[in-house]
């Protein structure tokens, strides 16, 4: 599920769990699962950036050998 998320979704939907943690009008539950679902969301933007860092030193060290 989360892993077909591209950075930008994740990031729209880490943004809307947030929101909702920010406006105080959830239960514990809810505001529970709130930070479950954040952390994971922040989790696929973390890999989708680490991802795209790596390809940037590959291509980096590519040209330099060229």
């Amino acid at each position: 599920m989360s892993q077909d998320l591209t950075y930008e979704q994740a990031l729209a939907k880490l943004d809307a769990q947030l929101k909702l943690l920010e406006d105080g009008d959830l239960s514990l539950e809810d505001a529970l699962k709130a930070v479950d679902d954040a952390r994971l969301y922040l989790k696929v933007c973390t890999e989708r950036l680490e991802a795209a860092r790596k390809k940037i030193e590959v291509r980096g060290e590519t040209e330099a050998t060229e």
